[in-house]
């Protein structure tokens, strides 16, 4: 069976770091494997604890009278260095639960007022790129209010918000860089009928 041996860590920065775990293979040979993380230590990896707790919150906000527009964000990405469409995420911070994380971020990004809704097992953390790093996320559902303003972002953040309806939906997943999370939320929320947080009434009973 596959195995982790030693665990170094690489970097010491304030978000992200790299790690380096020695990968000892089913036929008992070793390689090494670099794993990015939010952890702070080695002590915290998620291989190390075993424990999935959230390092993030995905932000599913519907908005408007008719519940037909989904809030996005288009933000620069230097990795990619240009634009990506994006549903509004951010990291949740120590001693601060989804929902709580999930209004402060909505307000932060797109200066929207959001209510979170129950959602039962739908809002577990989720892992996001397990091939290069233990990062999970939880989705937070839940309604948008207010005006769109960037007023509330942060000096490093390039960020416009766009409140898209299906038809700007099926645009941007044709012509745009899109993240894949924020992808396959678009592909629901264009095959939904009404309000596209109906399907959490199912959720919630299979939770219980």
């Amino acid at each position: 069976m596959s195995r982790i041996g030693r665990i170094q860590k690489q970097t010491d920065n304030r978000f992200l770091n790299l790690y380096a775990l020695e990968a000892i293979h089913r036929d008992g040979s070793a390689s090494p494997y670099y794993v990015a993380s939010r952890a702070k230590e080695v002590r915290d990896l998620k291989a190390v604890t075993r424990e999935n707790k959230p390092d993030g919150v995905i932000l599913y906000g519907v908005y408007g009278e008719q519940k037909d527009r989904v809030v996005l964000i288009r933000q620069y990405r230097y990795p990619l260095g240009g634009f990506v469409y994006e549903f509004p995420a951010g990291l949740v911070e120590p001693g601060e639960d989804m929902l709580s994380a999930g209004i402060r971020e909505m307000y932060e990004e797109t200066g929207l007022e959001f209510t979170p809704v129950e959602a039962g097992s739908y809002s577990r953390p989720f892992f996001t790129t397990i091939g290069m790093t233990d990062e999970s996320c939880g989705t937070v559902f839940g309604y948008c209010s207010g005006s769109p303003t960037s007023r509330h972002q942060e000096a490093s953040e390039e960020i416009q918000v766009v409140l898209a309806d299906r038809a700007e939906a099926r645009r941007i997943l044709r012509e745009e860089n899109v993240a894949i999370m924020c992808a396959y939320m678009l592909m629901h929320f264009i095959a939904s009928e009404g309000d596209p947080l109906n399907f959490l009434q199912i959720g919630s009973c299979l939770s219980g």
